[in-house]
């Protein structure tokens, strides 16, 4: 693999003189046989490109996300070692060097704003939704790079340009791409990225990059990596076990691409590998092992399971990865062997992830589909995809709604529509082979189509804050298939749509001419239905009535691709749902005591409209649960700022509290912060869903003696607690 900066120039770089501080984010195929080249961006504004990928086009990609200027020291990252040894000099603008052997929680000022807190859910696999996808067979590994190795902001940014992950269905594995000679090689992903993967059951690995010597890697790193202490311990392995432990993700993906080693070291690499699988396993924790470093100890990519790197992945004694990530470098024949080979040694020949570079051409990459997931027979192995945040990075216009109509395409074909997939002559859409997966398996359970970014933030259909945002782990469990759609008359625009929202950043938007009814399918479930369940829908009609009725599926499809059986309940009365806001928001309900005892498999909502009538319809929440929820959940305890600093009637501050106790719908889903004004009104400042909040660029509000704060916990239906407040005295 290699590596290029965020929006590079291409030209070839001069051969580097010693360690520098360089910031490789970006990585590239390099052609069969070509030497390993990490393409580094000096305090991530370098522009650079080797000599071996000139002829491929280069992929727009975002600058980093600038901090607010403001003080320097409260803003919290997410964090980022070396194993042990400090690159020579002096660190680049923005960047820390820090030795993972000296890291412990108790010394770790930003441990509260980088753990994640979400526990992982369990999976099921609904009935495929067409044909030619596949349950139990291939699976995806996603290498991602969400920004640049220093300067990740460890909690959200104010800025919608994000990418804002929601296909998490077809996802087995997220790696938390990144890493650089000149930063740090070994990054842990931030807590919104877990926090989301995990409501979805998908596994966080974070990141150890051993980098080419020819763009700053040094070999003691590797050696830092596998050495051994006095009592033959591996240090490093307890660290990483600990690291994952403390922060609450799943594991580790290990490049190890430094040239110069022998079979010594591929030994000790191979013992390392070992036990650091042996000390997560029985904390869940998960090893990938990137096809570079071979077992004579050099760097020689294989693109397949062979001879040369088995003993990274299994050897006499058994498991030593969990996963392979093979090489670019793959043929129909060295993967056919692959899977051969992990078959007689009694593996899953799809814990093999064939990379697939889709960072620079994305839906247009040149794959070789049917070697990997061909369209009749098994697949032989599983989709590795390297940088699919290509969706966002190539866009011109990078608001959210562009965004996510880019990554529809990607993950569902050019149709947009799981059940129906187009033929597509160059892509093979993740949704026509892989089976879907949910986690939306126990009641209570909601969704306001919240994506983890947003142009404003809403509460009950009112903006309580103007400014653009992300943070994933404030995502709700969206609809896995986008978008299913069965009408007999012409099929409406279905989008997640941010001109408005009932609550967060988004909503759900059905628009066009309805020449006849229009059902949506929406949720995956395995929800047990009582006397007393109901589903409730907040809604909007627009200018134009519509009939809304509730399907609901209490078997599923008898094969793939067979319609899903919906009950249909026409919802009560409406009334309106709380405040109106811009578009008249309304509360609709259906009682689910007919189907008591029965299991709900699916959700769908079906409107009609009177003739051929344009609409713009808008769901902005659904939930089920039993009976009348009155109780708000428990606040949390001792709200407290931790640190500030000010600047010109500004700050920028730490907050903590501590947990909320369990309500009566259980642990909060999330906090939410707010400013309370001296008029009284409340701006929304932020969310988490752990116990630590960093507030940027806080403004004083006129003559004000202290800012005041109000955290407040949120349950799985939304419901909030009373608020517990904080301030933040203002100097004379």
């Amino acid at each position: 693999m290699s590596e290029t900066d965020h929006g590079v120039e291409r030209r070839t770089p001069p051969a580097p003189s010693g360690p520098i501080p360089l910031r490789p984010t970006r990585r590239r195929v390099l052609a069969a046989g070509a030497g390993a080249a990490a393409l580094l961006g000096v305090a991530g504004r370098a522009r650079a490109a080797t000599a071996a990928e000139a002829t491929l086009p280069a992929a727009a990609a975002p600058e980093p996300v600038v901090p607010e200027p403001g003080p320097a020291g409260p803003a919290p990252y997410a964090s980022y070692w070396f194993p042990d040894s400090l690159p020579a000099g002096t660190p680049g603008p923005g960047t820390v060097w820090r030795s993972l052997s000296r890291w412990s929680p108790e010394d770790d000022p930003d441990l509260a704003h980088n753990t994640a807190t979400v526990p992982l859910a369990q999976r099921f696999t609904p009935v495929p939704a067409n044909r030619t996808a596949r349950a139990g067979q291939a699976r995806i590994a996603s290498l991602v790079s969400f920004a640049p190795t220093a300067g990740n902001p460890a909690q959200g940014s104010p800025t919608a340009d994000y990418y804002a992950l929601t296909h998490w269905a077809y996802i087995d594995e997220l790696v938390f791409w990144g890493g650089s000679a000149g930063e740090g090689i070994v990054l842990a992903p931030n807590a919104p990225v877990v926090d989301a993967a995990h409501r979805n059951g998908v596994r966080v690995l974070g990141n150890v990059f051993l980098p080419p010597v020819a763009y700053g890697g040094d070999l003691r790193w590797t050696r830092d990596l596998v050495r051994r202490d006095r009592l033959g311990r591996f240090p490093i392995a307890e660290q990483l076990v600990r690291v994952a432990r403390t922060y609450g993700f799943d594991g580790w993906f290990v490049n190890a691409e430094t040239d110069g080693g022998d079979s010594a070291l591929a030994t000790r690499m191979r013992e390392f590998l070992r036990t650091l699988r042996a000390a997560g396993e029985p904390h869940g924790l998960r090893i990938t092992w990137y096809d570079a470093m071979n077992s004579t100890g050099r760097v020689g990519w294989q693109g397949a399971l062979n001879a040369l790197n088995q003993e990274f992945y299994e050897d006499r004694a058994g498991k030593v990865a969990d996963t392979m990530f093979v090489d670019f470098r793959w043929t129909p024949d060295t993967l056919a062997a692959s899977g051969a080979l992990a078959d007689r040694l009694g593996r899953s020949r799809h814990e093999l992830w064939a990379a697939v570079d889709t960072e620079s051409r994305g839906w247009d990459a040149d794959v070789r589909w049917d070697a990997i997931v061909p369209r009749s027979g098994d697949h032989v192995v599983s989709y590795g995809f390297y940088r699919p945040e290509w969706t966002r990075n190539h866009l011109t216009d990078r608001s959210p709604g562009a965004f996510h109509h880019a990554d529809d395409r990607f993950w569902t074909g050019e149709s947009l529509d799981p059940a129906r997939p187009a033929v597509e002559a160059s892509w093979r859409a993740p949704a026509t082979a892989v089976a879907d997966r949910s986690t939306v398996a126990g009641l209570p359970f909601a969704c306001s189509f919240n994506t983890g970014h947003g142009l404003r933030w809403y509460e009950n259909g009112e903006v309580t804050s103007d400014t653009p945002w992300n943070h994933l782990g404030l995502q709700d469990r969206l609809p896995g298939r986008r978008w299913v759609v069965d009408t007999a008359g012409t099929r409406p625009s279905v989008t997640l749509d941010f001109a408005d929202a009932w609550r967060g950043g988004s909503s759900l938007l059905v628009s066009g001419s309805l020449t006849a009814p229009v059902a949506v399918g929406l949720h995956s479930t395995r929800l047990p239905l009582t006397r007393g369940s109901v589903v409730e829908l907040v809604h909007a009609t627009g200018p134009v009535p519509v009939t809304v009725e509730v399907g609901v599926a209490t078997r599923e499809p008898s094969a793939p691709g067979d319609p899903v059986p919906y009950t249909w309940l026409r919802t009560g009365s409406t009334g309106a749902a709380g405040a109106a806001g811009a578009v008249g928001w309304r509360t609709a309900r259906a009682a689910l005591a007919p189907l008591a005892g029965r299991t709900a498999y699916a959700l769908a909502v079906r409107i009609t409209a009177p003739g051929s009538t344009a609409v713009a319809w808008r769901l902005g929440a659904l939930s089920v649960h039993d009976g009348a929820r009155t109780r708000r959940p428990a606040p949390p305890v001792a709200p407290a700022v931790d640190a500030a600093a000010r600047q010109d009637g500004r700050a920028w501050l730490r907050l903590s509290w501590r947990a909320a106790g369990s309500g009566p719908g259980g642990r909060p889903r999330h906090y939410e912060v707010h400013r309370v004004l001296p008029d009284g009104g409340r701006r929304f400042l932020g969310g988490t869903c752990g116990t630590a909040l960093y507030l940027p660029g806080v403004a004083r509000a006129g003559r004000e003696r202290a800012a005041v704060f109000e955290v407040r916990a949120v349950d799985e239906l939304y419901a909030v607690s009373s608020p517990a407040r904080t301030t933040l005295p203002w100097e004379p």
